[in-house]
């Protein structure tokens, strides 16, 4: 992986799937150009659909880089949603094609980075007031919410391309109705609850 020399050269990371019963949780890293401004980035979260649809391939054409890196949901069920949650931001940093002198990360907990050789900072909030990691946000959540559109005519029924994965009462209902699908978190107390308590 290339050296970064710009004192710019500062990732942000955001992830998107962390609540969801179903499906991957999925990082996003970015590296932003200063020459290429992107108007517009914020906490997906706060956005509309269109909005991030509109934003997600200016970040892809106007960042210096970006990656994305996931952790599936049998990594979920054995490492637990928060570990989960950091190696798939580790892996979207160690995908990226440069390496970052600094890496922003949202929230309070940061992933094991030392072989990186970069400086980590965590910050609270983040995706609403860094602008990289609003990006990563954007991409993370983008990239996601195609997956579930995706996986929803491969496990019909649950409608996962309306709620995302989220423990809508639609989705609690299609859950007691028809079981959890392969891509259901058995780690989670509403897809237990659909199981009768037992893991399968």
């Amino acid at each position: 992986m290339n050296g970064c020399e710009a004192i710019e050269c500062v990732a942000g990371v955001d992830e998107a799937g962390r609540g969801p019963l179903a499906g991957p949780v999925i990082a996003a890293a970015v590296i932003l150009d200063p020459s290429q401004p992107i108007e517009g980035l914020a906490d997906s979260k706060t956005l509309s659909e269109a909005a991030r649809e509109r934003l997600a391939p200016l970040i892809r054409a106007r960042s210096r880089a970006w990656a994305l890196g996931s952790a599936e949901r049998a990594e979920i069920d054995s490492l637990n949603i928060l570990q989960a949650t950091l190696l798939a931001m580790r892996r979207a940093l160690l995908a990226l094609p440069v390496r970052p002198r600094h890496v922003q990360i949202d929230g309070n907990r940061a992933p094991a980075l030392a072989d990186l050789g970069c400086s980590v900072e965590t910050v609270v909030r983040g995706d609403a007031t860094v602008a990289a990691i609003g990006a990563a946000s954007i991409l993370a959540k983008t990239h996601r919410d195609a997956l579930m559109r995706s996986l929803d005519r491969v496990h019909p029924g649950y409608g996962f391309a309306r709620h995302k994965g989220y423990g809508t009462a639609a989705h609690l209902a299609a859950l007691r109705a028809l079981g959890p699908s392969p891509e259901h978190r058995l780690s989670f107390a509403p897809v237990r609850a659909a199981l009768g308590g037992q893991r399968r």
